[in-house]
């Protein structure tokens, strides 16, 4: 069941003691820059670095003493296994969290870090899955989905709900989209909280596929993969592609070239680390000027855990 404002609400005050209320922060230059008025909510300062601790937790708290018995699994490039690994922790159950062997060193490191086990896996959507059925087959663990999943999809919630809580109504509020649970409980907060807001997504042209779910209702595929947006690879699931098809206005494109851009941008003048796929909504608004123009516009800076050995500048 799509959550409900009570069940955002039961999620936040669930996980409130073991994640950070994040904070939120403004940049007059990049307000001159983008003509618009610029809230960044700081996720890249969430525990283990990125808005997944949110769902991670959330989810895993939900679960039975039943259902921990044997551990969770999950498949992730990097945030969601951590976010699972670090909430696995809290419960002090096992975690197998299978990730593609390209996956950033930094995350897999951070994950085993967590105390979980690390498995690898070829980097494609069909070798993830299988390698997760695998392990449940073997351990009976339970499968925590990165993002189709309504308990995953509430906690991220939360993030907007404090991003409203804080600040007020916004005119736009925007956030990136790879499989949809943080796009998917952004659009719920603003409904129930802020009707008024214009939802809109920011995703990477070297991962294009939701842009085409949402325009035709079915679950799609990038006509091609190349983008240095590394947590943005996935496709949406039917959860959260029916929740985006309700509640998003629209999702923009942009190129690596204005990622790295408008990442370097925040960098330079925020003077905070966020990863590639945390820029791609400011480089969506960048890219767009005139549809942000004057409006008070909420971006979720999604994470901070970027490979300094490979930055791209």
């Amino acid at each position: 069941m799509i959550p409900t404002l009570s069940t955002i609400t039961a999620a936040h005050e669930r996980i409130r003691p073991y994640v950070h209320h994040t904070p939120t922060m403004t940049c007059q230059t990049l307000n001159r820059i983008s003509g618009a008025d610029v809230y960044f909510k700081c996720e890249n300062f969430q525990k283990i670095g990125a808005f997944k601790a949110r769902g991670g937790v959330n989810a895993v708290l939900s679960l039975t003493p039943e259902e921990l018995q044997n551990g969770v699994t999950t498949h992730s490039s990097g945030n969601h296994a951590q976010a699972l690994a670090y909430a696995a922790g809290l419960v002090g159950a096992k975690a197998y969290i299978v990730m593609p062997r390209t996956a950033p060193q930094v995350k897999k490191d951070a994950v085993r870090g967590y105390g979980a086990e690390v498995i690898e896996c070829e980097p494609t959507l069909d070798a993830r899955e299988s390698t997760v059925e695998q392990v449940i087959a073997e351990y009976g663990a339970t499968m925590i989905h990165p993002f189709d999943d309504y308990r995953v999809i509430a906690g991220q919630a939360t993030a907007t709900k404090e991003l409203i809580e804080d600040h007020g109504e916004f005119d736009i509020i925007m956030a990136p989209v790879g499989g949809g649970g943080l796009l998917s409980g952004t659009a719920l907060s603003a409904h129930y909280m802020n009707p008024k807001a214009e939802i809109i997504a920011g995703e990477p042209e070297g991962a294009g596929d939701a842009v085409l779910s949402f325009k035709t209702g079915n679950i799609e595929k990038a006509p091609y993969i190349d983008t240095i947006a590394d947590g943005l690879l996935t496709s949406l699931g039917t959860k959260t592609l029916e929740i985006i098809r309700l509640h998003v206005k629209d999702i923009l494109l942009v190129s690596d070239p204005e990622i790295i851009a408008a990442m370097r941008l925040i960098w330079e003048r925020m003077k905070i680390v966020i990863e590639p796929s945390s820029a791609v909504p400011f480089a969506a608004l960048l890219r767009n000027k005139e549809r942000f123009e004057g409006k008070k516009v909420g971006i979720i800076l999604t994470g901070g855990n970027v490979d300094l050995g490979k930055l791209p500048f």
